[in-house]
């Protein structure tokens, strides 16, 4: 399997030694394109589609989690590459697949991207197990809402009734199903699937990351955005930008 990477990294010297060392270390990588601000990294992304983004966090005129924001669903593997440790919280908080300091350590970058090589053949094994669409079983009742849903897990799948569902949060490529009983199932399928799937069943995207079950929504905090509490205790960001649909749900 040959991975499809792009770095985005401002300093020419440092994006050649990371070409070098992914080009003579890491085989099946192959970098397909480079960039040096965040401007140009979207525009090489976008155009490019690659599988893995070597991104590095201060850039001219922005940084990393800038560039990440320029897309509504990440579709790519991220591999963050700094000379500051402090960044580390949050580029795991944006389900960063690694995080590398400088000067790179080659067993570091090979350990890397092995992980990123793992995860893509995890999406491609689940993918095989079932039809990238949501497989429905008998599910519609009268008005043609959905009673259940079907979601692959990597020995085949498993189906769950959409009332067990308090909600969905996005992680990287996989969604993160979050259930009644407590548990939680990862999901080879992006939040904006399950958004197009479920938004006529009680649910609403109120954040890039979260969609949620309006059934079990049990306050909402005011804030900028502010956010929402639900019945099993989790807290949920709502974005400013989706504030407003959200509240206008609850005026009907």
């Amino acid at each position: 399997m040959k991975i499809r990477a792009v770095i985005v990294e401002d300093e020419e010297a440092s994006r050649l030694t990371l070409k070098n060392y992914i080009d003579k270390y890491c085989d099946g990588v192959e970098v397909i394109g480079e960039s040096g601000n965040v401007e140009e990294g979207v525009s090489c992304i976008k155009d490019h589609q690659p599988d893995l983004v070597f991104l590095d966090v201060e850039m001219p005129f922005g940084n990393a989690f800038d560039l990440l924001e320029k897309f509504e669903e990440v579709f790519f593997e991220t591999i963050f590459v700094t000379a500051y440790s402090h960044y580390a919280i949050k580029a795991i908080n944006y389900s960063a697949s690694h995080y590398l300091l400088k000067p790179i350590d080659i067993d570091d970058l090979i350990a890397a991207t092995t992980k990123v090589r793992e995860k893509i053949l995890l999406k491609e094994q689940s993918d095989a197990h079932i039809n990238t669409k949501v497989l429905l079983e008998n599910i519609h009742i009268t008005n043609s809402q959905l009673k259940k849903v079907v979601l692959p897990v990597m020995d085949g799948f498993e189906v769950v009734e959409v009332q067990e569902i308090i909600r969905c949060q996005a992680n990287d490529n996989f969604t993160d199903f979050h259930l009644k009983d407590g548990t939680r199932k990862v999901i080879c399928r992006t939040l904006k699937h399950y958004e197009e799937v479920l938004s006529e069943v009680g649910f609403i995207r109120v954040h890039k990351s979260h969609l949620i079950n309006v059934n079990y929504v049990k306050a909402y905090k005011k804030g900028k955005g502010g956010y929402v509490e639900m019945n099993d205790g989790s807290q949920v960001d709502v974005s400013a930008s989706r504030k407003q649909a959200f509240l206008d749900h609850f005026k009907k």
